[in-house]
C-alpha cells in the first residue's frame, strides 16, 4: 500500500502543497522528518528563475528526526535521532540538496546512500530543537567565510548584503574576527537599512551601498587592512565587487561568498575568471585555503577567496554557537509558519522583489513541520 506526504512544490512560478509518494529507504539510504526548515537567499532566486535547478521541492536548511533506516546506516542515526544535513558533497556533484535533489520542504525526505555513507548527516543534541536551527547552515558558511578571511589579520569588515548571510556574519564577527574589529554593513535598499537600525548588531556602521555606501568605504585609511565578505544575490556580487575595487585603499582580502554570474569578469581585474576562484574553497578542503592574489587595473594588489558548501566542523561549530547565544541571532527569524502559510509566502516571493509579508520585513522563513520533541 502506497504512503503518502505533503511537500512544498513549485510549479509555473507558483507553489503549493501537494501529496508526494513516500519512499521506503534502502542500504545506506535513510528517510528523515523535517522539524524546521528554512528559506534561504539562494531559493528565492530558484523560486524567481535566476537559477535553473532542477528540484521542485526547495530547501536545505534546517533540522529534522531520522524515520527511518536502511539496513546499512550506522546505529548513531537510528531512527529518532536529531539530525542536521550537510547540503554540499564535496566529490559527489550528484548530491546538492535542495538545487537537484529533493529537498526539507516536505514532511519526508529520502536522503541517498552517497550522503549517508560519507557522513553528511549529523547527530545533534536535543537541545538544538528550535526555529533558530534554520540559521545552522547559513552561519556554517559565515564560518567558512571567515576561516578564510581571519588569518589576513583584518583591523575592518566589509559585509555587503542585508540578507541573512549578511546579518549573520555582523553578528558574529566579534567572535570570529576579533573583539575590536570595525564593522561596516552596506545594504541593499532603505527597508533592509531600517530593519538593521533598529535590530541593531553591536558596533556595526550601517549605511546603503550607494554614495554613502562609498564615503563610508573611502573613510578607511590607506594604512587600514580590510576583509570583504559578499553576501548577494548572484545578479548583485560583480557591482559590489566593483565598489570595494573602487574605493578601498588599504590592502585587502575579498570573499566571494555571493553567487555569481556564468564566466563572471570585471574590468578592474583585467583577464581573470571569478567563478574558479569561487570554487577553489569546497566543503572546508583544502587547508588551509587557496588564497588568490591579483593585480586590478590600476595596479593595486587585492586578494580573493571563495567558497563552495560548507565542512561537517563549520555546522558543529555553527550548532554550538546558536546554543550558547540564541539571544543573538532569533530576532532574524522573522516568520515562522505552516507548510500551507509558507506556499503563500514562497508564491509571492516568486513574483515579487518586496521582502514584506504580514507587514514586516522577511529575513528568514522557518517553516514548522511539527511540535514534536525528541
Amino acid at each position: 500500500m502506497n504512503q503518502w506526504h505533503k511537500a512544498l512544490v513549485r510549479h509555473d512560478g507558483k507553489v503549493a502543497v501537494m501529496d508526494r509518494p513516500t519512499r521506503k529507504p534502502e542500504g545506506y539510504e535513510l528517510t528523515v522528518r523535517p522539524v524546521y526548515a528554512g528559506l534561504c537567499g539562494t531559493d528565492i532566486q530558484m523560486l524567481r528563475g535566476l537559477r535553473d535547478d532542477p528540484t521542485s521541492i526547495l530547501g536545505h536548511e534546517g533540522i529534522a528526526l531520522v524515520a527511518e533506516a536502511g539496513n546499512d546506516v550506522p546505529a548513531t542515526l537510528a531512527p529518532g535521532t536529531l539530525v542536521c544535513i550537510n547540503p554540499t558533497h564535496r566529490s559527489d556533484p550528484a548530491f546538492l540538496l535542495g538545487h537537484n535533489v529533493e529537498g526539507l520542504l516536505q514532511e519526508n525526505v529520502l536522503i541517498p546512500a552517497t550522503a549517508v555513507r560519507d557522513g553528511l548527516i549529523i547527530p545533534l543534541s536535543t537541545a538544538h530543537h528550535s526555529a533558530t536551527a534554520t540559521l545552522l547552515e547559513p552561519l556554517a558558511a559565515v564560518h567558512y567565510a571567515f576561516e578564510l578571511l581571519s588569518d589576513f589579520n583584518p583591523d575592518t569588515l566589509v559585509v555587503f548584503g542585508d540578507g541573512v548571510i549578511g546579518h549573520l556574519a555582523v553578528r558574529a564577527a566579534a567572535d570570529r574576527m576579533g573583539a575590536g574589529i570595525r564593522i561596516q554593513h552596506l545594504h541593499h535598499t532603505e527597508q533592509g537599512l531600517a530593519w538593521s537600525r533598529y535590530y541593531e548588531a553591536g558596533a556595526a556602521q550601517c549605511a546603503l551601498n550607494n554614495s554613502a555606501g562609498a564615503a563610508l568605504l573611502s573613510s578607511l585609511s590607506a594604512d587600514t587592512r580590510v576583509a570583504v565578505l559578499i553576501a548577494t544575490p548572484r545578479n548583485a556580487t560583480l557591482a559590489c565587487l566593483e565598489t570595494a575595487l573602487r574605493y578601498i585603499r588599504g590592502e585587502v582580502r575579498i570573499s566571494l561568498l555571493g553567487g555569481l554570474p556564468e564566466d563572471a569578469s570585471t574590468p578592474l581585474l583585467p583577464d581573470l575568471l571569478l567563478n574558479p576562484i569561487r570554487a577553489a574553497n569546497c566543503g572546508g578542503k583544502p587547508m588551509p585555503g587557496v588564497v588568490h592574489t591579483h593585480k586590478t587595473k590600476s595596479a593595486k594588489t587585492v586578494q580573493l577567496v571563495g567558497q563552495r558548501g560548507v565542512a561537517n566542523r563549520h555546522l558543529r561549530s555553527a550548532a554550538d554557537e546558536l546554543m550558547k547565544h540564541p539571544e543573538r541571532y532569533h530576532s532574524l527569524i522573522t516568520h515562522t509558519l505552516s507548510l500551507e502559510r509558507a506556499a503563500e509566502v514562497m508564491t509571492h516571493l516568486a513574483s515579487s522583489t518586496e521582502r514584506q509579508f504580514d507587514g514586516r520585513r522577511l529575513i528568514k522563513l522557518a517553516v514548522q513541520f511539527s511540535t514534536e520533541t525528541p
